[in-house]
């Protein structure tokens, strides 16, 4: 929610600036024309009627929401609301001047106003003028202001669904994962105390990093195939002969940055929908190589006997959030396997 301008601050300095402009005026009559009394209440009477329309006019803008209406609508009602702000100020000045005047208050050469037809109209023009420029500068600031908010809306917004996403696929792990290592480690507490306690320090890197990189916009490759040789560790204990690793990792791309979880992600994907599904198991294939300023990353599985079409599921989703306009990832089945692809630019 935008947070509302502080109205004493913009009175403090609103009637610093209509004060200077007084003394201004003041000191151009002073210096230009003949000096009165009379003088000197337009020029004070201006300042204070000047100050009083521009808070009103700003007031009335932010109250109803002027700046909802668009580009025209706002110049149209800001056009409408300084015609009307000038002529109230000239009306007060006028109104002031006539009762000073017959009352003896003040002196005026030739004794009267000169509130002819086109006086009138030319002191109606220059008030237009300058509050103009006061409604354009205060406008301006305004709505750079209301920039700087939305875009501080739109990152704190973008930082909560990244938030969530990050959550639920941490949740996503927990069940599956943690419940199948944990009936492992189980069973091989009797039978392989050596294997179980390897087991438990593998489960607990990964779980530990996996909470680590949750609040990381991206991390180094080396760092992620750490995590990920620990969670396949884990699943060899599950699948035994079934999960077949293949790699293929170029030495150059070990430094290169990529979303965290990112591949860890497309592992348990395709372990999940790939070996779990089919009887036999099968190799899985991780391919990483660095190629035109990018990170080319590829998991291939054996595609089940009557596969489910490729869908898009939340890891592939918050992979596609996580990655630049210029990155990719997608899926593609040929000769039997399923692939996924990540393009990470560099």
């Amino acid at each position: 929610m935008e947070t509302p301008p502080p109205v004493r601050g913009f009175w403090w300095f609103n009637a610093l600036a209509w004060g200077l402009y007084s003394g201004l005026n003041l000191f151009m009559a002073v210096t230009f024309a003949h000096f009165s009394s009379g003088m000197v209440l337009i020029c004070v009477t201006l300042g204070i009627a000047l100050c009083l329309v521009s808070g009103g006019i700003r007031g009335l803008a932010l109250r109803q929401a002027w700046w909802e209406s668009g580009g025209a609508g706002l110049v149209l009602r800001l056009l409408l609301a300084i015609a009307l702000g000038a002529s109230l100020a000239q009306l007060l000045i006028w109104l002031v001047m006539v009762l000073a005047l017959h009352w003896g208050w003040i002196v005026m050469p030739g004794g009267v106003a000169d509130y002819r037809p086109a006086a009138a109209l030319g002191y109606w023009l220059n008030t237009m003028v300058v509050l103009t420029m006061w409604v354009g500068a205060w406008t301006a600031c305004h709505g750079i202001r209301r920039a700087r908010h939305s875009e501080l809306a739109r990152l704190r917004e973008e930082a909560r669904r990244n938030a969530m996403e990050r959550d639920a696929l941490r949740a996503r792990l927990n069940p599956h994962f943690v419940f199948n290592a944990l009936n492992n480690l189980r069973a091989l507490i009797n039978e392989d105390a050596v294997r179980a306690r390897e087991m438990v320090t593998r489960l607990s890197n990964t779980l530990r990093r996996a909470l680590e990189n949750t609040g990381d916009a991206s991390i180094r490759l080396e760092h992620e195939l750490a995590l990920v040789e620990d969670y396949l560790a884990v699943e060899q204990v599950h699948y035994e002969q079934r999960l077949r690793v293949q790699r293929r990792i170029d030495a150059s791309a070990l430094h290169a940055l990529l979303p965290a979880m990112a591949l860890q992600l497309l592992v348990e994907n395709a372990i999940k929908h790939g070996i779990a599904m089919t009887p036999e198991g099968g190799e899985l294939e991780i391919d990483i190589r660095c190629r035109s300023g990018a990170l080319c990353i590829e998991v291939g599985n054996p595609l089940p006997p009557q596969a489910a079409p490729a869908g898009h599921g939340l890891g592939l989703a918050y992979l596609r959030a996580q990655l630049r306009p210029d990155g990719h990832v997608g899926l593609r089945s040929e000769g039997g396997r399923m692939r996924a692809r990540l393009v990470v630019p560099q």
